[in-house]
């Protein structure tokens, strides 16, 4: 390999193992919680635990990881959870694992996790300029290493827990979170980072938060990004926590039918990203965002609803997929446009945050929801949910501005301090 697409390399590797760990997790806690339990309702605390770190992890870390430096905060990152991921399984053949304890490592555990990938992302423009690849592209394939964990990781996870269980399971994840700490010490050198982060100094943890916060509240397309993906994830997490693997184990054969059902979005994704980075360029960007939004949303939950056969469902699930490929390399790529080099990690920790805010509360609601109105009920009115959020953007407002800049207004975040300007995206 040249040394000029090591750093790329190695991001992507880190990224697409560290996330096809997470896969296994996703897979392994709900359905070892409904085993031990037999309650939606724990299931869905368990999943609350499980996402409240990443939102505090992504609020607070960022300005950590801008100051520590991207390439450490990674490493750090993988190395903690992978220990706290492993203590579940050591725990639970050695003294025993109550169910508060196991509370608490899932929660420790995910402390780290959104620092850890916004450290991977902050370094991605400089990887692809070393690599010599178009950032556009750059993000596309980052964003399909995450689809494709989906695919890799969730059937394997759903095989491996109906052959071994859940907590053989757990023990893997946490040798991928070593495998992803590797890959970044050994491909991405140290002098890797923006240009600019050498030139403005910190001016304290609790200033440079603020000013995180102050160049979002700035930004009007930003923080309507922000608001419309906390309601979806939060609509995510009651079917990705609670809704479909209780149906999975109740109706369709448990884990390996849950593991196929998330890998079969994640293969659409990766199928939905990588054709997104081909033509994503020429597409209109608010058109494409609410027509993949609407097409991955709502459809899963009423398939889910309906109980049709298995494969049909899985098949809702790849078109599914297939759109949202391509969310989040729009996302993406607007925010690199937006957002100054020195800011990366602090800023979109703050935005990682506030589209994971009320994941904790959607595991948890729709564990209670479930008990109390059943698991169709429920699936069809945030399908319904889900759909009338996603249209909000047809309205106009700050979505206006959700349109790609002419070649000479696009900012060069990794060369200025300064924020890129916003008038003409």
């Amino acid at each position: 390999m040249s040394r000029r697409w090591g750093p790329l390399a190695g991001l992507l590797t880190a990224h697409t193992v560290s996330l096809t760990g997470n896969m296994l997790t996703l897979i392994a806690l709900p359905l070892y919680v409904l085993a031990e339990t037999g309650s939606p309702a724990a299931t869905g605390l368990a999943g609350a635990f499980a996402t409240a770190p990443v939102v505090l992890g992504g609020a607070f870390g960022g300005v950590l990881v801008d100051r520590i430096g991207y390439r450490r905060a990674s490493v750090l990152a993988d190395l903690v959870s992978g220990v706290t991921v492993a203590a579940v399984p050591l725990l639970h053949a050695t003294v025993g694992l109550p169910f508060p304890a196991l509370l608490g490592l899932v929660f420790v555990s995910g402390l780290l996790d959104t620092p850890g990938q916004t450290a991977r992302i902050a370094l991605l423009p400089e990887a692809a300029t070393a690599a010599g690849v178009p950032i556009e592209r750059a993000i596309g394939w980052f964003e399909a290493t995450e689809r494709g964990s989906r695919l890799i990781g969730a059937p394997v996870a759903g095989l491996l827990v109906s052959v071994l269980g859940a907590l053989p399971v757990l023990a893997v994840d946490a040798v991928t979170f070593a495998v992803s700490a590797l890959a970044v010490a050994a491909l991405v050198p140290a002098s890797l980072r923006p240009s600019a982060a050498a030139d403005v100094p910190s001016a304290g943890y609790w200033r440079d938060f603020l000013a995180g916060l102050r160049f979002l509240a700035r930004e009007p397309l930003l923080r309507a990004v922000v608001l419309l993906v906390l309601v979806t994830n939060l609509f995510d997490a009651t079917k990705s926590n609670v809704l479909m693997p209780v149906v999975a184990a109740r109706d369709l054969g448990g884990a390996a039918a849950f593991g196929l059902l998330v890998g079969a979005m994640g293969g659409g994704a990766l199928v939905g990203s990588l054709v997104f980075s081909a033509v994503g360029h020429r597409l209109p960007r608010r058109a494409t965002f609410v027509t993949a939004f609407a097409v991955a949303g709502a459809p899963p939950f009423w398939a889910l609803a309906a109980a049709p056969p298995l494969p049909v469902i899985a098949a809702v699930c790849v078109v599914s997929g297939l759109a949202a490929g391509a969310i989040n390399p729009l996302i993406g790529a607007v925010k690199l446009e937006r957002v100054p080099a020195t800011m990366r990690a602090r800023v979109y920790g703050v935005i990682g945050a506030g589209a994971w805010a009320a994941m904790p509360v959607g595991a948890l609601g729709a564990g209670l929801a479930a008990d109390r109105f059943g698991t169709t009920a429920t699936l069809v009115a945030v399908g319904a949910g889900y759909l009338l959020v996603v249209l909000t953007p047809l309205l106009g407002g700050p979505w206006r501005d959700l349109r790609r800049p002419a070649p000479a207004e696009r900012p060069q975040p990794a060369r200025s301090p300064t924020p890129a300007a916003t008038g003409a995206e």
